[in-house]
C-alpha cells in the first residue's frame, strides 16, 4: 500500500528541480497534490505532467507567498478542491549571495520576504486549514544545512533559512496539542537542481574567484559522503515526515547533508 494514499497535500516553489519532484513523489505515494509556483506557465506544466505520469490528483496555481491574502485564498481553493489539507510542503525559496558590504539592501529584503516571511505565512494558513477540519497534519519546511551554520558571502540566505528553524519550532510549540506536527529539513547541496545549475555556480565562480567546475568539485569535497544531495535523499525523509509514521516527531530541523552537518 501506498504511504500517503488519500491524503492531502500542498506543496510551493513547485514549477521544477526538488518542488518538482517532491510534487512528483507525493503523488506516487497516493497524495492528490495542488502545486504552486510564481510561473504560471512551469507550474500549469509540472501539475499536468505528474497527473498524467501517476493517475492522481495535481493541480498547479500561480501564487505569490510573500501575499498574506494571496496565499489565504489560494489555500482555502485548495483545501476546497482537495477536500481537506493533510500536508504543507513549503518549498518555495530565493538564493542571492553576495559580499556583505557590497549586498544591495532591497535584495537582502527580498531573500528574507520568501525565505522567511513566506514560509510563516504559508505554514498559518495551512493550519488555519486543518484546523478547521480537526486539526492533524504536517507541515514541512525545506530549510538548508544554511539553516544551521553561516554561509560565506550569504548572509542573507543563512539569516532567513536559521530563523525558518525558529518558526518552525515556535509553530510546533503552538500546534503541538492539535495534532499538528511542524518540521524543518535540511538538504545539503543539490548541485545537479536549476538552481546551481543556472544561477549559483556563476554567483560562487565570480564571488570566489574560481571556475565553476571548481566550485562544484569544492563543495563536493566538504561532504565525507564524497557525493551531492539528490532529490530523493530529500523526498524519502518528506514522505517519512508527511506519513503517520513520524507522529511523535515535531520542531525537529533534520539533516540530509552526507554528513557534511551533524548538529
Amino acid at each position: 500500500m501506498k504511504r500517503l494514499e488519500g491524503k492531502k497535500a500542498v506543496v510551493t516553489g513547485a514549477a521544477q528541480g526538488l518542488g518538482a519532484a517532491i510534487v512528483e513523489r507525493l503523488a506516487q505515494e497516493g497524495c492528490d497534490v495542488v502545486a504552486w509556483d510564481m510561473n504560471a506557465d512551469g507550474i500549469a506544466q509540472t501539475a499536468k505532467d505528474v497527473a498524467q505520469a501517476t493517475g492522481r490528483s495535481v493541480t498547479g496555481a500561480a501564487v505569490d507567498v510573500t501575499d498574506a491574502e494571496d496565499v489565504r485564498a489560494h489555500m482555502e481553493t485548495a483545501a476546497r478542491m482537495l477536500g481537506g489539507l493533510d500536508v504543507l510542503v513549503s518549498n518555495a525559496g530565493i538564493l542571492v549571495s553576495g559580499d556583505s558590504l557590497e549586498f544591495d539592501v532591497a535584495k537582502w529584503r527580498k531573500v528574507i520576504d520568501v525565505n522567511l516571511t513566506g514560509y510563516f505565512i504559508c505554514a498559518r494558513e495551512a493550519a488555519r486549514k486543518m484546523l478547521d477540519v480537526g486539526a492533524r497534519g504536517s507541515i514541512i519546511q525545506i530549510n538548508s544545512k544554511s539553516g544551521k551554520k553561516g554561509s560565506f558571502r550569504n548572509s542573507a540566505y543563512a539569516a532567513s533559512k536559521f530563523g525558518g528553524i525558529g518558526v518552525t519550532q515556535s509553530l510546533a510549540l503552538e500546534f503541538a496539542e492539535a495534532g499538528i506536527r511542524v518540521n524543518s529539513i535540511c538538504p545539503g547541496n543539490l548541485l545537479d537542481s536549476p538552481l546551481w545549475v543556472n544561477s549559483l555556480f556563476k554567483q560562487y565562480a565570480a564571488n570566489q574567484g574560481i571556475t565553476e567546475a571548481e566550485v562544484r568539485q569544492k563543495y563536493i569535497d566538504q561532504v565525507p559522503m564524497k557525493r551531492p544531495c539528490q532529490y530523493r535523499d530529500v523526498t524519502n525523509l518528506v514522505v517519512f515526515m508527511a506519513s503517520d509514521d513520524s507522529d511523535y516527531m515535531t520542531g525537529q530541523a533534520l539533516n540530509v547533508t552526507g554528513g557534511q552537518e551533524m548538529r
